[in-house]
């Protein structure tokens, strides 16, 4: 089994924070749309899913004695925590009770990104039970936090309801705060100095408009309202930008000497 300590560059007393900080920074750097190797970051994937889950790194900090089939079921997001009465609590119980335990609902974990979050929508999933694995549709509530539970009266495995508890993979462009999304926008100094209206785009991919005042300073951060994720209840938060300058390599000499006179001013 790997080492996802190892693989996120941490220590094994490292915090939540310093292990979503790493896994941000190497997601970002070996991201494939960024040329990066796509196995290098499923790999990343994999160790922060684990690592930021505290059964699944506690699965990993002490390996299971059953062996490593018992730990990648765990690992599996179609898991369901039944199965392990199955395996081991069957034989010690009466008929009657095994179908009052079967009528219970079906638990699992599943992972999204935060653009799932924003868009919502539906999606196909596997959910394994004592009945085998079935395929249901469920739909993902928009602006769902990261660890919260909703339940699915009657689309599990025999009617079943199912209870999904949701995960949120870390952004490596956008940090939420509740509804409210915070990103970085670089652009030209010159841009800065003088004011303009640069394009940008919120997260699903919409394209905005953002007015950057006459001398804005780097890291001013401005906010365009009601453009962050949206929750059930149709409140809508805010899109945070924080524009960063870019000097430019080019400047012509003339420039550069009328720059250096006004400073000697």
């Amino acid at each position: 089994m790997s080492d996802h300590y190892q693989t996120l560059g941490v220590n094994r007393g490292a915090t939540s924070d310093d292990i979503k900080r790493a896994y941000r920074r190497l997601a970002s750097q070996h991201h494939p749309d960024k040329g990066g190797d796509k196995n290098k970051f499923q790999e990343i994937e994999q160790a922060y899913r684990t690592l930021s889950d505290p059964q699944l790194k506690a699965q990993h900090d002490n390996p299971s004695p059953f062996g490593s089939g018992f730990s990648q079921g765990m690992n599996n997001q179609s898991f369901n925590f039944e199965s392990i009465f199955d395996i081991f609590g069957a034989r010690f119980q009466q008929p009657h009770q095994q179908q009052q335990r079967r009528a219970q609902h079906a638990v699992m974990t599943l992972w999204v990104t935060l653009r799932d979050v924003a868009h919502g929508g539906n999606r196909t999933i596997s959910v394994g039970t004592h009945q085998g694995t079935t395929t249901v549709e469920i739909a993902i509530p928009t602006g769902i936090n990261d660890g919260d539970s909703v339940q699915y009266s009657g689309v599990g495995p025999g009617g079943m309801d199912l209870v999904i508890t949701y995960r949120i993979h870390p952004d490596p462009k956008w940090v939420r705060q509740g509804l409210t999304l915070q990103t970085e926008h670089t652009i030209s100094v010159w841009d800065l100095i003088v004011g303009c209206e640069t394009p940008i785009k919120d997260i699903l991919g919409n394209n905005l408009s953002l007015t950057i005042p006459p001398g804005t300073q780097p890291g001013t951060i401005l906010r365009l309202r009601s453009r962050g994720l949206a929750s059930r209840s149709s409140e809508t938060g805010d899109l945070l930008v924080k524009v960063q300058a870019q000097i430019p390599t080019d400047i012509p000499q003339e420039l550069l000497d009328h720059i250096t006179q006004l400073r000697n001013q």
